[in-house]
């Protein structure tokens, strides 16, 4: 059963998000009401309210989160890091410095629940690596430009 947990980001959730090695999965709508699910690794969070993302301008749930606002995030990690986060988004930086094609936007807390269940846990939440050099100097400039935004934004 789920259990809302308030506006505030969990530290549990902080902690996890500051080793930048985990993945989230973005719910959006389109003006259709079609659903769109996006995995996104550039997540950084901004005080204890709100979350700064990179996404890329073209893809479909950037495109949804600029018509709708409101987004949902899914966090699973080690530790039995288990949240949704619903939030207002808002772009901060189009394009984000680091790379022209990426957009960096900031989603405020409207809503967290955590979603541990009291018959599982989650040992282990979704790994990923780097595709090539290039791929790995990309994430890390990204994740770069997103800690300064959260320090200065």
């Amino acid at each position: 059963m789920a259990k809302h947990v308030g506006v505030k980001l969990p530290e549990d959730l902080v902690n996890l998000l500051k080793r930048k090695n985990t993945v989230a999965v973005l719910a959006t709508f389109s003006e259709k009401g079609i659903p769109n699910t996006t995995p996104v690794q550039c997540v950084y969070p901004k005080g204890d309210e709100s979350l700064l993302l990179t996404i890329h301008k073209e893809h479909t749930g950037y495109k949804n989160m600029v018509w709708q606002k409101k987004v949902m995030l899914c966090f699973l990690g080690e530790g039995n890091v288990a949240y949704s986060v619903l939030g207002r988004a808002g772009v901060v930086r189009a394009p984000s410095s680091v790379h022209p094609l990426m957009n960096i936007v900031r989603i405020d807390t409207i809503d967290i629940k955590s979603d541990r269940s009291i018959l599982t846990r989650v040992d282990q939440g979704i790994l990923w690596s780097y595709t090539s050099g290039e791929a790995d100097e990309l994430i890390k400039s990204l994740f770069k430009e997103l800690e300064d935004l959260a320090k200065t934004l």
